[in-house]
């Protein structure tokens, strides 16, 4: 598994990859301070996980997570940061992020939280779960299930809810059939729902469709 560092803390990046190149199979390609030299990075080396900080000089972190996504749909990035804020768990999961760690619990969580993600599933510190959890319950004052979904994973779910095939929403789109397959298993993950016809029935219900 190759992954990519990249936070603006020498010391945690020294921490990190240790942790890391501790396990079997696991090699750091590289450590990368802001967010243009990771998207450079990412466009120069073969990368697997991508382990990013929300608060690094230059570029908006959220914007490096959302266009490092678009350039590499199968990449999985793993939020490690010191904000357990909702606004900040919200708009990491809306740009695309597949889990969500917490510095403070990096040392016990990390490692797992880099297996699961890579693995295709989501990952997060324990505080960012309940907070996920309120948010999908629709509890009072809390984020619409839609809204941690990226305006793209939107147009895809909407055109999926409409019927189209896979080769179709790529045509209308003009993306790749292997982006709109990882912008539909992004949808079931996030929203938790393992078929289509879930995925409809959530249109449908969120007003994103008609009901036919």
């Amino acid at each position: 598994m190759q992954v990519l560092l990249a936070d603006d803390h020498t010391l945690v990046r020294a921490g990190v990859r240790k942790i890391l190149e501790a396990q079997p199979g696991v090699s750091v390609v590289a450590e990368v301070a802001d967010g243009d030299t990771a998207l450079r990075t990412l466009g120069e080396r073969e990368v697997d996980v991508l382990v990013l900080d929300l608060t690094m000089p230059g570029r908006d972190s959220f914007e490096v997570l959302q266009r490092a996504k678009e350039l590499r749909p199968e990449l999985k990035v793993l939020v490690l940061t010191m904000h357990a804020d909702p606004e900040y768990v919200v708009r990491a999961v809306q740009a695309g992020a597949d889990g969500y760690l917490l510095k403070d619990s990096a040392v016990d969580d990390l490692v797992a939280g880099i297996e699961a993600v890579a693995a295709g599933r989501a990952y997060y510190s324990p505080a960012v779960q309940r907070t996920l959890s309120e948010m999908a319950r629709g509890r009072s004052g809390a984020p619409r299930a839609l809204d941690v979904l990226t305006d793209r994973e939107r147009e895809v779910l909407r055109l999926v809810a409409q019927g189209h095939t896979t080769r179709e929403i790529a045509a209308r789109l003009e993306i790749s059939v292997r982006t709109v397959e990882s912008h539909r298993a992004n949808l079931m993950r996030k929203l938790d729902l393992r078929s289509v016809a879930r995925l409809t029935q959530f249109a449908i219900r969120e007003g994103l469709v008609e009901p036919p």
